[in-house]
């Protein structure tokens, strides 16, 4: 499946003992390249707000709560909700994103290329763009 999706992650654990959530590679569309986190974001600030030409990406809510818009090069634009670590947020190539998160957000990227800053579309009239010679193939 190349759109955006939710992957549940098994858990195992109890209210008392606390959770393990378990993301197994074969769980994931790609092989694993690059695991970043993002924490101590303030409150107002959003972020990502470009996407990548190559980079899928899976995004985790391993605390707290990220809101994530996705707009992806045919033109569907979602927004979701990540409010546990059972669960990630699947990103394709090609996918416009924006998060906003609460003040104990701390997020887990599970990417499949390594970082390269040449993989970046930072300016949303080159991704309209880009849609735009999508939508005209």
């Amino acid at each position: 499946m190349n759109e955006v999706h939710l992957i549940s992650f098994p858990a195992k654990g109890n209210t008392a003992e606390g959770h393990l959530h378990i993301v197994h590679q074969e769980l994931l569309p790609f092989d694993i390249k690059r695991v970043f986190y993002t924490m101590d974001t303030p409150m107002g600030v959003t972020r990502g707000r470009h996407a990548h030409h190559e980079t899928e990406m899976v995004l985790i809510a391993i605390k707290g709560v990220i809101e994530v818009r996705t707009i992806t090069i045919d033109g569907h634009d979602n927004t979701f909700m990540l409010t546990n670590a059972s669960e990630g947020l699947y990103l394709p190539k090609l996918c416009w994103h924006e998060m906003k998160y609460s003040t104990d957000a701390v997020q887990l990227v599970i990417c499949n290329t390594l970082y390269n800053e040449t993989d970046y579309i930072r300016d949303w009239h080159q991704f309209t763009t880009l849609q735009q010679s999508y939508a005209s193939r």
